[in-house]
């Protein structure tokens, strides 16, 4: 073509010193228009015109893209927050939850230790339905506060943690099995020691179950989840927390059902 414009895939780099002069200025305006009909009052009309036919064409796909972007990202920013919101109220609607409720610090999870790619997924998830959690795990010793949907699916576990399947029920004796992201919710469980405290709530309430033992084990070991002696809870995530690629070992927190005064702690107490 008669002038350097270079076209990328989804995007455009202009090096005609000439149009990148009065680039930054164009695609804050073009957004605000909305109207692909306004650009003769963007752009200087000879500018457009020493454009030929097809590079007029492919400027402005490449400023419809960016266009598309931005407000995606906006979106994505105001929806996030919302259906967080959401999310989290349906869960806690019940009298049975509602002291969860009133001390939850905020709608969104802590994305501190999180890796980009997991935030970008769960960002995503939001957008899908799921079914109504089947109560919140806590770990207040981690700032850890989590909905448990049913199932070990990547939908499932980009937007919570998930109740592995064959695995006790809640309420039920036997050895309930929680799975999550190493790289998500479940990273801070690299911090969790023996003799903290796990809380389970449930519509039937809460249940508090105190860490008695950690593992590492091979991916293909699933003796982690047979019954124990006591009604049980095994939180599993892939291990090394920070390796690079797919995790070979698996990490494996066990706790077991605390009764009597134990049981009855204080709910934010930390004195484990």
């Amino acid at each position: 073509m008669g002038s350097n414009l270079s076209i990328r895939y989804l995007g455009i780099s202009l090096v005609d010193k000439k149009i990148a002069g009065c680039y930054k200025n164009l695609i804050a305006e073009v957004i605000a228009a909305h109207v692909f009909g306004r650009f003769s009052g963007v752009l200087p009309s000879g500018t457009i015109r020493s454009f030929s036919r097809v590079e007029r064409i492919l400027l402005f796909f490449g400023i419809f893209l960016i266009s598309v972007y931005v407000a995606n990202r906006v979106y994505s920013g105001v929806y996030s927050h919302a259906s967080v919101q959401s999310f989290w109220a349906h869960q806690t609607s019940s009298p049975i939850l509602a002291e969860v409720q009133s001390k939850r610090r905020s709608g969104t999870p802590d994305f501190r230790l999180w890796s980009e790619k997991r935030i970008r997924a769960y960002q995503a998830s939001l957008a899908a339905n799921v079914a109504p959690p089947l109560g919140v795990l806590e770990i207040s010793a981690l700032q850890l506060r989590v909905p448990i949907l049913e199932g070990t699916d990547e939908l499932t576990l980009d937007r919570a943690v998930g109740h592995i399947a064959g695995t006790a029920s809640f309420g039920g004796d036997g050895n309930i099995g929680i799975a999550g992201h190493r790289d998500g919710f479940f990273r801070g469980l690299k911090d969790i020691r023996v003799g903290q405290t796990i809380d389970v709530y449930t519509q039937r309430g809460r249940s508090r179950y105190v860490v008695d033992e950690i593992q590492i084990v091979s991916p293909d070991d699933v003796s982690v989840l047979a019954p124990r002696a006591e009604p049980s809870l095994t939180l599993v995530t892939c291990y090394p927390f920070y390796f690079v690629g797919s995790a070979p070992s698996r990490y494996i927190v066990h706790a077991t059902l605390a009764y009597g005064d134990e049981a009855k702690a204080p709910i934010d107490g930390r004195t484990n």
